[in-house]
C-alpha cells in the first residue's frame, strides 16, 4: 500500500504531473495507492475510486466522475 498527502503541494506543475504518472504506474503493478489531495482533478484522473471528505468523515464516495461532479458542489 502506498500513502500519499497532498503530492501537489510544493512542486511546479510539470512535476505534479509526472508524479501522478508514477502513481498510476504503481497502482497498474497492484500495489493499492490511496491519495489525500486537495486539489482533486489530477487526482481524479488516476482514480478507480474516490471519496470527499467533509468536517473529517466521508461525505461522498463512488467512481471518480462522480466525485468530481460532487466536489463541485461541495466546495462551490
Amino acid at each position: 500500500m502506498l500513502l500519499l498527502d497532498e503530492i501537489s503541494m510544493g512542486p511546479a506543475p510539470i512535476i505534479v504531473a509526472h508524479l501522478y504518472e508514477l502513481v498510476a504506474a504503481i497502482a497498474a503493478g497492484g500495489v493499492t495507492a490511496i491519495a489525500v489531495e486537495q486539489f482533486a482533478e489530477t487526482a481524479l484522473g488516476v482514480a478507480d475510486r474516490a471519496a470527499i471528505m467533509l468536517h473529517g468523515r466521508v461525505a461522498h464516495a463512488g467512481t471518480p466522475e462522480e466525485m468530481a461532479d460532487a466536489a463541485q458542489s461541495a466546495y462551490l
